[in-house]
């Protein structure tokens, strides 16, 4: 009832970050708010989200109901199937990431951004004291640990995603959070695009891409994304994601690890985290 009088009353300040590092599998520094902030964070996810997901792209898959790592990865393989005309033709594909894309996202074209979809002065009070109680530079970077850190980004990203689908009239883009892949027939037009996405991306959105993370292949090259490795005709785990699993496996986070397996040709990984499952155990035991 306190925490409801302070926002009723516009008096509710947002409080200060706990910092800490994960590493999964880079090292992340975290930002945990109070529990009375969170309970803010969820309160204003649970008003803004169904607001906002009727903006949002059918092929933009992070922190969406229904979508997730592996809709995205059908989603391309689809997409790639189809621009093959079933295996017959190469397919090109640009894959590209979003340089320190969470510590990057600006403060003001984010609020200009809500400010579009939200007319209410107090919701827009309310939502930028939550965006610039955290600050990586100067009036940019939203946390990680924050609830509404992804609506917000998704928020942001879809700004560029109406770019790619209206605008440059990209048929075959899949987006999870700052990851992003575009397919094509020809390299030549990928590389049209990718001058294309970093001017209107450092414009529009101050943001850049990671030099070191974009890329050219072919499909039937292999297509790393999103933890898996795609094939035209299989899928098989990245290796970075084989050595979390491993790095990571104990007895009661196996079954999650199982279901990502399942998803993949995993089978001679499952059988190898069995025993090493039960080797853990015997050491264990003894």
């Amino acid at each position: 009832m306190a925490l409801h009088e302070k926002l009723a009353s516009g008096n509710y300040k947002h409080g200060r970050y706990l910092k800490f590092y994960v590493r999964d599998p880079k090292m992340r520094r975290i930002h945990k708010a109070s529990v009375e902030d969170r309970i803010v964070h969820h309160a204003v996810f649970r008003v803004l989200y169904p607001i906002f997901e009727r903006k949002f792209i059918f092929d933009s898959f992070a922190s969406r109901k229904n979508k997730g790592t592996h809709a995205a990865i059908r989603r391309f393989e689809s997409f790639a199937v189809k621009l093959s005309q079933n295996h017959t033709r190469a397919v090109w594909t640009l894959k590209c990431d979003i340089r320190k894309f969470f510590d990057s996202i600006d403060h003001k074209i984010l609020l200009n951004i809500l400010r579009l979809e939200i007319r209410c002065d107090k919701t827009n009070s309310l939502l930028a004291g939550i965006i610039r109680s955290f600050e990586s530079d100067s009036h940019k970077g939203i946390p990680l640990g924050n609830l509404t850190s992804q609506l917000f980004a998704n928020v942001y990203m879809n700004y560029f995603d109406q770019f790619v689908k209206r605008r440059k009239r990209l048929k075959y883009y899949v987006r999870y959070m700052d990851d992003f892949v575009i397919l094509s027939e020809s390299r030549e037009s990928l590389t049209a695009t990718l001058l294309a996405i970093r001017i209107w991306l450092k414009e529009h959105l101050a943001l850049e891409l990671h030099d070191r993370k974009v890329s050219f292949k072919k499909w039937h090259s292999g297509i790393g994304f999103l933890g898996y490795v795609s094939f035209p005709f299989h899928r098989i785990l990245r290796t970075r994601t084989k050595k979390r699993i491993f790095r990571k496996l104990r007895a009661d986070n196996a079954p999650s690890y199982f279901a990502i397996l399942k998803h993949c040709r995993g089978h001679g990984i499952a059988e190898k985290a069995v025993r090493h499952l039960e080797l853990m155990n015997k050491i264990g035991d003894n």
